[in-house]
């Protein structure tokens, strides 16, 4: 059900019944962002009569995604997650109050939507602090970040530094 001219590689995200629903939520969150295409399926299908399947393809951050309606099989886990990157703490905010409203958060910067899509908004200068050569400066990140549920850009960038 590919697009012409699309991305070779994108997420497809399996939805019971809300995959419409969903799409219109992440698109209203994010920029550059948009509803492309919804496809019902035309053929009666193990998911249901002719009509009842759709496809919804949509764009996220210019980056194609795909989601189908086609009733409960398995439930969304962490062994798959968006992760957001953010370049300041207000985006970091935004991002994380709009994509948990009626979701739940968690740990680390974690948060599951209101659909279950496990989400991770990270600031931007984590992969920075996390992989830095001394040890002790990540280790310092990685012990703060462990201890927060979303995450705070400045208490992070003390820990990096050695003042938390």
């Amino acid at each position: 059900m590919g697009l012409k001219g699309s991305s070779k590689i994108f997420p497809h995200l399996w939805y019971a019944k809300e995959a419409e629903e969903a799409a219109a939520f992440y698109t209203s969150i994010f920029p550059d962002s948009r509803v492309d295409r919804v496809t019902p399926l035309h053929s009666d299908s193990p998911s249901g009569p002719a009509g009842s399947v759709k496809v919804v393809d949509f764009t996220l951050f210019g980056q194609r995604f795909q989601a189908i309606s086609a009733g409960p099989l398995d439930p969304f886990n962490h062994a798959i997650s968006l992760v957001v990157i953010c370049n300041d703490q207000a985006e970091l905010d935004r991002y994380w109050d709009a994509l948990l409203k009626g979701g739940k958060a968690e740990a680390c910067g974690w948060l599951q939507d209101k659909y279950g899509v496990s989400w991770q908004i990270v600031p931007a200068v984590m992969d920075e602090m996390m992989s830095d050569k001394d040890p002790v400066r990540s280790k310092r990140v990685s012990d703060a970040m462990l201890k927060m549920v979303k995450l705070d850009i400045a208490k992070l960038q003390a820990a990096y530094g050695g003042k938390s």
